[in-house]
């Protein structure tokens, strides 16, 4: 790792056999590595530096079962995800490790799934930090669902014997399969009802298979559900290209059927855990605590909640941004502002700046044409990112302007500061919002 690069990532294992190619991959992903070689510089790794999650080698015997446990508590409070490579065991679990994945784990594959592990466990901070705030204002918010039905998988493609028998390990192993030979079909029922996972069959067509795996992608509601690539092992679209394309897993019907059964009801599982934490965050929204008019925290909430973010961000050594938006003071607004057609959009707008923002982000409403977000585990530049990404989609939406006038639309003046060791969430705040007022939109 270069000097002066920041590890997010920590490798477990005794020899570079697996540890070497995954790591060179995952720093050309940008989820920089560091390598351990066992598990007290494991543990002294995430201890000190701001680790984000671990990958563990379960191929180097009992010590490593119980790596998940020792690394989670090395660096509590912060939640720490913990990938296992190795054969799914559904007592791996208990052992503390978040995620199984079979080996070799192709890096692009597990930047994937780190991807949403972390999110998930800041995502599950952030729920308890909200239930403190909410405490303060005598609120409770819904737990996390507990939903222990069977998994539901959905099975996408041509009944072919060998698709068949994985569908039927799938319905040993627990989980309710639904088949749908089409990608029609398999739209209708995923919009219809949800899926734990999608298990699709490439056939003699992969292309096929790989278009219904963007699709999954392309919606925002679908876009966290596993994808499970059953093709054979001549086929002539590569793991790369398929992990590349959105794909969750890739499996083979030369593996047998219990062992990708298996795999694919691992990523259920974590997929589930997931979305519960989602919608109770979520559930903050009905809480009567909320700016009215667009569903945003009010500016006292959300100067309490800060403070209390930015001190766990200290104690959990995370990274802690906020961003403010202020509605551009620009000249062609002048006549808007005046006939009342700006705080007609300002609901829609602060609408449309809750729906942008990640579950785990807190988006508030500060006057009547300035919002603020905090971002958890965030760095200054990828706060910034956040930020012109909202601005410019909200940019792109044109707004009635009554009178049979042109629409019109708003841009904003941004502005971002990290909150810094030691310093009070309130100085980062004013710094944000001094940005936003002494810029103008171009």
């Amino acid at each position: 790792m270069a000097a002066g690069v920041q590890a997010r990532v920590v490798i477990v294992a005794r020899d570079d056999a697996l540890a070497g190619p995954l790591s060179e991959g995952l720093d050309r992903l940008g989820w920089r590595t560091v390598t351990a070689r066992g598990a007290y510089a494991a543990m002294a790794a995430v201890a000190d530096l701001q680790i984000e999650a671990a990958i563990v080698d379960l191929s180097e015997g009992a010590e490593a079962l119980d790596m998940a446990q020792r690394l989670k508590e090395a660096c509590a409070p912060r939640r720490l995800p913990v990938v296992a490579i190795g054969e799914p065991d559904p007592s791996l679990e208990a052992r503390g490790f978040d995620l199984t994945l079979a080996a070799p784990l192709h890096p692009a594959q597990a930047a994937m799934r780190l991807e949403t592990l972390v999110r998930t466990a800041v995502a599950e901070e952030e729920f308890e930090l909200r239930v403190e705030t909410f405490a303060e204002k005598n609120r409770a918010l819904g737990v996390p669902d507990s939903d222990n039905g069977p998994y539901q998988v959905l099975a996408i493609g041509e009944p072919a014997p060998q698709f068949l028998a994985l569908s039927n390990a799938l319905a040993a192993h627990g989980a309710e399969v639904v088949g749908a030979f089409t990608a029609y079909t398999a739209f209708d029922y995923l919009h219809e009802r949800r899926f734990d996972a999608v298990v699709l069959w490439a056939g003699e067509n992969p292309q096929e298979a790989l278009s219904i795996a963007a699709g999954l992608r392309r919606n925002t509601r679908l876009y966290h559900t596993p994808a499970v690539l059953y093709m054979r092992q001549d086929s002539y679209v590569t793991a790369s290209e398929a992990y590349h394309r959105g794909i969750t897993d890739v499996a083979s019907p030369e593996t047998p059927e219990a062992e990708t059964a298996r795999r694919v009801v691992e990523l259920a599982r974590a997929y589930r855990r997931q979305t519960s934490v989602r919608q109770a965050l979520e559930s903050a929204r009905t809480s009567g605590l909320m700016d009215a008019a667009t569903g945003l925290f009010t500016r006292d909430l959300f100067a309490a909640h800060l403070a209390r973010l930015a001190q766990a961000a200290k104690q959990r050594n995370r990274a802690l941004s906020v961003c403010v938006l202020k509605v551009a003071d620009k000249p062609e607004l002048a006549a808007i502002r005046k006939g009342g057609w700006l705080g007609r959009a300002i609901p829609q707008i602060g609408s449309m700046v809750g729906r942008l923002v990640r579950v785990e982000d807190t988006a508030a409403r500060l006057g009547p044409e300035v919002f603020a977000l905090a971002l958890p585990a965030t760095p200054a530049a990828a706060a910034r990112a956040a930020g012109e990404r909202i601005a410019a989609v909200i940019g792109c939406t044109a707004f009635e302007a009554g009178d049979g006038k042109p629409p019109f639309v708003v841009e904003f003046d941004l502005g971002v500061a990290e909150v810094g060791p030691g310093e009070p969430a309130g100085r980062a705040l004013e710094q944000a919002a001094a940005e936003a007022y002494a810029r103008k939109a171009s």
